[in-house]
């Protein structure tokens, strides 16, 4: 057996047999699953009482020859059990409202209908729901003021609203296309290649500088290259993390198929429904709300289930994680060797974590303009292409653009290949220099030697 693969053996068991590592084995499905639960369940849950103190400063109208004139929004907002109003048409100062138990105060400008905005002042900054719910209503009288103004029967203006649905439809095939729903399973594989890079390179480094610490690299070195040292520990630790994601994928489909089947059993049934509703979505539309409702659980269930190409997503997720682990881990291991203790490490840190982060920023990015020009080119920067590339795979790709994720893989190999040569240089100094606070200037020496 070679000395590379002694020292990823002993890398790779002497972590797996650790405690920390067995307990965020079977913790870390819970953990993720339960506080993404947690915030679902949360914001659908807002259960404030927001009491709306509505300041109509708009002129008195009369909606109909029965009515007595009264300002516009008076009355006419319509309560629920979590938001209430109550009505003034007297302007209150902002210390004014603070003396109230009103929770917000809405100010409804005299000239609303042509100048459209509204002042809302808070003690509590309020949810989304309640701030969308309360700019429907008020939008709803605006509109319903301006039909009576336009003498337009409200009965024509609903015949005649529309409300537009746009299908995307691919020029290559004909068919509907559902890239940009796509793309968001591909920045959930974005986000777990960023925070695996980030867990294990700092694993890394971390266990360099312990080994330096502790003089044990004194021994080791006198038996393998520095060079092969370096290879041993970064594929040990990737193998390490491979083994932890493969286990928290096999967990996590066991619990969400346990979960499913408890909570939500019309959900293990998910491709089936998806088929029986897709056949059926033009009569569903037609006959009730809740059949609309089915169609759109149905809709996400076969975007889940078959519009994305699983095999090509996880080939690409094996693939761009070990090249973006080996790349970062490399230099994280350069780091490591470089300093004697971690706070020095933050001055090093930052070129290396910059990259990344950006990387994450522009996979945000993509997942409003996917086919961007920078989202292209920053899929195809070695530093960045990990993360980013991993949405645009979520979209597929045709014989047109395939060549794009071959560029990709190459640009990745070779950004890899440099990245190991250039840290292998650093490393084989560093690792046995004690007692020296190192510039970037003393780095640059190092590669010549």
């Amino acid at each position: 057996m070679s000395k590379i693969s002694l020292i990823i053996e002993r890398e790779y068991v002497s972590r797996v047999r650790k405690k920390s590592f067995i307990i965020m084995t079977f913790l870390g499905p819970i953990l993720i699953g339960g506080l993404l639960s947690l915030g679902v369940f949360l914001g659908m849950n807002d259960s404030s009482i927001y009491n709306v103190l509505v300041v109509d400063l708009t002129p008195e109208i009369a909606f109909d020859s029965t009515s007595s004139p009264k300002p516009m929004f008076v009355d006419e907002l319509k309560e629920t059990s979590q938001v209430r109003f109550d009505y003034t048409t007297d302007g209150l100062t902002n210390a004014e409202f603070d003396s109230t138990e009103y929770t917000l105060m809405l100010v409804l400008r005299e000239d609303i209908m042509t100048f459209p905005e509204a002042e809302m002042v808070f003690r509590k900054l309020p949810s989304m729901k309640a701030r969308s719910y309360i700019k429907s209503q008020v939008e709803r009288v605006i509109e319903d003021n301006k039909l009576i103004v336009e003498s337009i029967p409200k009965e024509k203006f609903d015949e005649i609203n529309t409300d537009l649905n746009i299908i995307t439809v691919d020029a290559e095939d004909g068919s509907t296309s559902f890239k940009q729903e796509q793309a968001f399973i591909g920045f959930g594989f974005a986000v777990l290649i960023y925070f695996f890079i980030f867990l294990y390179g700092v694993q890394v480094m971390r266990g360099v500088m312990e080994e330096k610490s502790n003089r044990i690299v004194e021994v080791i070195i006198s038996s393998v290259k520095p060079f092969q040292l370096m290879m041993g520990k970064i594929v040990g630790v990737a193998l390490v993390g491979l083994t932890q994601f493969l286990l928290w994928v096999i967990l996590s489909g066991i619990l969400f198929s346990v979960a499913t089947s408890i909570l939500a059993p019309e959900l293990a049934n998910a491709g089936t429904m998806a088929d029986q509703i897709q056949a059926t979505e033009e009569v569903a539309n037609e006959v009730s709300k809740d059949a609309m409702e089915q169609a759109a659980i149905g809709e996400i269930a076969e975007l889940i289930l078959f519009r994305v190409n699983w095999p090509l997503m996880i080939g690409m997720f094996i693939f761009y994680f070990l090249g973006g682990y080996l790349l970062y881990a490399s230099l994280f291991a350069a780091v490591g060797a470089a300093v004697d203790n971690e706070t020095d490490t933050q001055q090093f840190m930052m070129p290396i974590t910059i990259p990344l982060v950006f990387g994450f920023i522009v996979s945000e990015f993509a997942l409003t303009n996917p086919e961007g020009a920078m989202v292209f080119w920053f899929s195809q920067f070695p530093l960045t292409s990990p993360i980013v590339m991993m949405v645009r795979g979520a979209m597929g790709f045709d014989s047109g653009t395939i060549w794009e994720l071959v560029l990709s893989m190459t640009l990745l190999i070779a950004g890899f290949v440099f990245c190991v040569w250039l840290a292998g240089k650093i490393y084989r100094v560093g690792i046995l220099m004690y007692g020296k606070k190192v510039s970037y200037k003393e780095l640059a020496k190092w590669l010549k030697y």
